[in-house]
């Protein structure tokens, strides 16, 4: 048993959760989770969800679908002030989950010729990309196995981290400050999950289509899918329209720990790798028509379903990402998706392949980056889908 496994079991069972459709409530008290669920058997995860606000988050809404049937939910509260009802319908930060949007684009122009993903990076941002990272591919930038390191930036701490929270970073700055680095390993020969291969595929996106990265998006996901409350923010950093707050556990002015409201912070150091804003409905949607074939049409939607045969570069396990998506085993089957974490937010996207169960969350949690998965999120993902299987 792979030690991610183990870690994921031994938290799920500390929780409670069990692998069936009955489930046991992690969580008691505290507003009630409003819920709407059909007469088909999808897990109903109203125990999951109750009690909040908690340590752990302030706010869960959830969506489940598919042709198991579908179940939604809400708990906690809109913010800490008001304590009034969290809002189903709000916007959040949606993280590394721009990253599937990212890889969708990219292949979209691959499928029109434009983009040839066994091309080198290098090709495409000659001024860019130094010569020690000549071989890296496209499609190693998308399922992270180029071996390019992260980018530096200011700050090590939650409280210095915040302190920069309107910096605005130019994605070519972030580029050269990863590539004036040493390779991790050659390109092709393990797997290294980071932002920077999206931030230079968002680069490419540019350069081969004369537009910025944001209106490629819109036009080819965001308007024919009809996502009307999801949208990349740029160097705006608020979230646009009605949204739950998020809040962040760190050392306050006057030298207490606790929670601080961490909604408005810039993403820019995210960009194509990480600064999506999405509602539930809107990412259920969009998860629907990408695992039908909607969004990224033939022979192309294959490189989101295959990992790459290499080992990971921390761990030695089996690569588990694959351009844009990462897979595990779950209650038996294989459950491809992606969840994403900015401050104060965590959400994710999953579905079984034929999408027979789909998921979609957002969790307002109080450690959203920290290095464990947030309790509610991963009480969410189990219930929904299962325990970890080989």
């Amino acid at each position: 048993m792979r030690k991610s496994t183990r870690v994921l079991l031994a938290t799920a069972l500390a929780l409670g959760v069990s692998a069936g459709p009955v489930l046991t409530p992690a969580f008691a008290g505290g507003p009630a989770a409003v819920s709407r669920s059909s007469s088909s058997p999808a897990p109903d995860l109203s125990g999951v969800i109750a009690g909040l606000p908690s340590a752990d988050a302030t706010a869960a809404l959830v969506r489940i679908g598919g042709t198991e049937g579908v179940w939604q939910g809400a708990a906690g509260v809109r913010d800490l002030e008001s304590r009034g009802p969290a809002d189903p319908s709000a916007r959040f930060r949606a993280g590394s989950v721009t990253k599937v949007f990212t890889a969708a684009t990219v292949l979209g122009l691959a499928a029109e010729g434009r983009i040839d993903l066994d091309r080198s990076a290098r090709s495409y941002l000659p001024e860019l990309i130094p010569g020690r990272y000549a071989t890296v591919t496209v499609r190693q930038l998308l399922n992270h196995t180029h071996g390019i390191p992260a980018a530096d930036f200011p700050g090590t701490t939650v409280e210095e981290w915040y302190a920069h929270r309107f910096d605005v970073h130019r994605p070519e700055d972030i580029v050269r400050s990863a590539t004036a680095k040493p390779r991790e390993f050659r390109p092709g020969t393990r797997q290294h999950y980071l932002n920077i291969g999206y931030t230079i595929a968002g680069l490419i996106v540019e350069r081969v289509t004369g537009d910025s990265f944001e209106r490629q998006v819109e036009r080819r996901i965001l308007r024919p899918l009809g996502l009307r409350d999801t949208y990349l923010p740029g160097g705006d950093p608020r979230i646009a329209g009605p949204y739950n707050h998020g809040y962040q556990t760190m050392r306050l002015d006057d030298g207490t720990t606790g929670l601080r409201d961490v909604s408005v912070w810039g993403t820019t150091d995210g960009w194509a790798a990480g600064d999506l804003i999405s509602t539930t409905a809107d990412l259920e949607r969009f998860t629907r028509a990408l695992f039908a074939g909607a969004v990224v049409r033939g022979p192309l939607l294959e490189e989101m379903f295959t990992l790459p045969k290499v080992p990971d570069f921390k761990t030695g396990d089996p690569a588990a990402y694959s351009v844009g998506l990462s897979m595990k085993r779950l209650g038996g089957r294989e459950v491809w998706g992606k969840t994403g974490g900015r401050w104060g937010y965590n959400a994710a996207i999953a579905s079984t392949r034929r999408g027979e169960r789909t998921l979609v969350y957002s969790v307002n949690s109080t450690d959203a980056k920290g290095q464990d998965m947030n309790k509610v999120a991963l009480g969410i993902m189990l219930a929904t889908y299962g325990l970890p299987s080989e």
